[in-house]
């Protein structure tokens, strides 16, 4: 197999599901209120439940791929998500609700761990962050198409249009699922016995990098939820801006991504990354506040600026992120750091929303400018968080004693 295979079908695989989920996304809680008949609270309850098991999911499905083999892993939780999406179109009640969603979020989060395994067990170390910008980027892309066929099911409002997303969707992991199974074999790694079921979590050095990185992913509800409220209701700008500002960011990351990452190529090219990306997300939280309160279409400029900030700042945090949770990681083991550090995004989708909201468009101003200070913060204690993780990898025990490939 040429060398380009592998990337081309984790490409590939990205793609297919990337375009069925920006379907889901944008049509997913409408057909559960509308179509279900869900109050939109049980609708946020039952995904806040779903997402807070797929965070404890993460670690050991990560380890299972560690374990019994990561194609084969990432092959069996892409079908199980598959399978959840479909369920969907069974569910006519809470409860059933909140079991496919459980069981949703955890495969999703399995699979990501099992596919960042295979990737590290498929890819030499110093192109693994070159090909997760192509991956970020390619993400990009589908869902913007994606979103473009949900925006169909949503102008023709029928149950069928509607459960024909979910079909997308769940045909897309299928095909997400046959391309990972083309994947040359990645051995399992002799994982060895810890004296703690804990595994990972010992590792507090990584654990706290994964804490401080959740941190900075707090950033993710902005867009979604956070400023199309804060559009709305403390600003004079238009409300179409909120579509334009999601556009906007989708195009950057898809054309820039990559070479955004470019730079990253080892740990202390990484925690430059971050840091910078942090002061570029602390002066984006500074320029929204100063949205509030101006003429429309001066606060229609302010806000993309800042949503241009804060698309660099994204870039250069991924880029950053992805080398660290990598070269951090003991090599037999890197699914199941994988799957902690993954949590990182369900926290944020679970608790981001309930945080931002009231930290941001309760508080106004002073909201903004306290997200930002803690954006900063954590961007300057990665840098010695990660150098004792690099330091404990290489001498403690409890890390590693196996040196990385």
């Amino acid at each position: 197999m040429s060398k380009t295979r592998p990337a081309r079908l984790l490409a590939l695989a990205q793609l297919s599901n990337s375009v069925g989920d920006g379907a889901y996304y944008t049509t997913s809680a409408l057909y559960f209120t509308r179509m279900i008949g869900l109050a939109p609270a049980r609708v946020g309850l039952g995904l806040t439940l779903g997402w807070a098991v797929g965070s404890l999911a993460g670690v050991p499905l990560g380890r299972l791929a560690d374990r019994r083999g990561t194609r084969g892993t990432a092959v069996l939780l892409a079908l199980a998500t598959g399978l959840a999406v479909a369920s969907f179109t069974l569910v006519r009640g809470f409860v059933p609700f909140v079991l496919v969603a459980c069981g949703y979020a955890a495969a999703q989060s399995g699979l990501a761990a099992a596919r960042q395994a295979l990737l590290a067990g498929l890819v030499p170390a110093g192109e693994r962050t070159g090909l997760l910008a192509r991956l970020q980027a390619t993400l990009n892309a589908g869902l913007a198409v994606g979103a473009g066929l949900g925006g169909l099911a949503l102008h023709a409002g029928t149950r069928e249009a509607y459960l024909g997303v979910f079909v997308v969707d769940a045909v897309s992991f299928l095909l997400c699922a046959s391309l990972l199974a083309r994947l040359p074999r990645v051995a399992p790694g002799a994982v060895r016995a810890r004296g703690s079921g804990l595994g990972v979590l010992r590792d507090r050095p990584y654990a706290l990098v994964a804490l401080l990185n959740t941190v900075l992913l707090l950033r993710m509800p902005l867009l979604s939820l956070v400023l199309p409220l804060w559009i709305t209701e403390r600003t004079g700008a238009p409300a179409w801006l909120v579509s334009a500002l999601f556009v906007l960011n989708t195009a950057v990351v898809t054309a820039f991504q990559v070479r955004a990452a470019r730079g990253v190529t080892g740990l202390a090219s990484a925690t430059r990354a971050v840091r910078r990306a942090g002061w570029v997300m602390g002066a984006a939280c500074a320029v929204f506040a100063l949205s509030a309160g101006a003429s429309p279409w001066v606060a229609a400029g302010v806000l993309v600026l800042g949503s241009l900030l804060q698309v660099v700042a994204e870039m250069g945090q991924s880029a950053g992120s992805w080398q660290l949770s990598f070269d951090l990681a003991p090599a037999d083991r890197v699914g199941e750091y994988q799957g902690l550090f993954g949590t990182g995004v369900t926290v944020a989708r679970t608790l981001g929303p309930l945080v931002l909201t009231w930290l941001l468009v309760e508080w106004g101003t002073p909201g903004w400018l306290l997200l930002g200070g803690a954006m900063v913060a954590a961007s300057y204690a990665m840098g010695p968080a990660a150098r004792r993780a690099a330091a404990g990898r290489t001498t403690g025990p409890s890390v590693m004693s196996v040196p990385a490939s």
